[in-house]
């Protein structure tokens, strides 16, 4: 319990002594008295029953009790001069869009639309957050997002949600840059000799892979591996003869740098749209819609 006769000019003092290393400098800096600087700094170390300088002469150096004293008390004081900053002059709340994004558009599109975005609007944060579709679109729906940049909701599920799209993907097998089936003339019955790593079934483009697979011959892919993370697919591919079926945009910068290569195939339907989905009850603020035409812009490249 802090003692009742502690007052704030005890403090001040004992800091500006302790700074100054003299009770003139220090009375001098506080606008009051030598003797009254004196008095203050006996009446604190008689309170808290110790010395806390040692005195030579007229300069005062602190003691290893002062040392202590002195790292509580500053800390102290900084703490309520940020009180009463915040109180006098509280911060504005900073504006935030709060975006989801699928990994494939986390890769290439919208880091050019953020940065973009960003030298803009510098006061606004932009909070970004990956994950699957359906965990995406539920945020969005419950008003935890603002806008989610990523595959056409499916159908029946979009109700109070609108998508508009910005460029068609493809599904790529991708394998590692020296793999066997590398190469114009492989044939698709030799999928079922490699491991295989297919998007999890709750992924929206799980169905069409599936299907794909079925019409090429293989009705019941019995994968090594379920998975859409790009730190983990690549991994997994560079070290092995895996095969994974993604989406092209996750993969774009390590096929582009020749650590990863894709299969070629002739179904180019083997895909679909990607865009913007918002909620279809609410008009979107003024910096979401900046946002949204930086993302427009950075997909121009990418239509198809």
């Amino acid at each position: 319990m802090l003692h009742p006769h502690l007052r704030m000019r005890h403090f001040r003092c004992f800091l500006e002594t302790a700074r100054l290393g003299s009770l003139s400098a220090a009375a001098a800096a506080l606008n009051v008295s030598q003797p009254a600087a004196s008095k203050t700094i006996r009446d604190l170390e008689e309170i808290v029953g110790t010395a806390l300088f040692d005195r030579s002469g007229r300069s005062l150096s602190l003691n290893a009790a002062g040392r202590v004293f002195q790292s509580h008390v500053g800390a102290a004081m900084a703490d309520l001069e940020l009180a009463q900053r915040l109180v006098l002059d509280p911060p504005q709340p900073r504006p935030v869009v709060r975006a989801g994004v699928l990994p494939t558009a986390a890769t290439g599109l919208v880091p050019r639309a953020a940065l973009a975005y960003h030298a803009d609007f510098p006061e606004v944060l932009l909070d970004v957050m990956t994950g699957p579709n359906w965990l995406l679109l539920s945020l969005l729906r419950e008003g935890q997002l603002d806008l989610v940049v990523g595959r056409m909701p499916p159908a029946g599920s979009a109700d109070t949600l609108r998508f508009r799209s910005l460029y068609w993907e493809r599904v790529v097998p991708v394998v590692r840059a020296d793999h066997p089936l590398l190469r114009q003339d492989w044939d698709y019955g030799a999928l079922t000799h490699y491991p295989l790593m297919l998007p999890p079934r709750g992924a929206l483009i799980s169905a069409s892979v599936r299907q794909w697979l079925q019409s090429v011959g293989i009705g019941d892919p019995q994968p090594a591996f379920e998975n859409v993370s790009l730190a983990f697919g690549r991994e997994v591919v560079r070290q092995s003869d895996v095969v994974w079926f993604i989406s092209e945009g996750v993969v774009q910068t390590e096929v582009e740098a020749g650590t990863l290569a894709i299969l070629p195939i002739r179904n180019e339907l083997l895909g679909g749209p990607v865009g913007i989905t918002l909620r279809d009850t609410d008009e979107p603020s003024a910096q979401t819609r900046a946002l949204i035409a930086a993302i427009d812009r950075a997909a121009e490249g990418l239509i198809v």
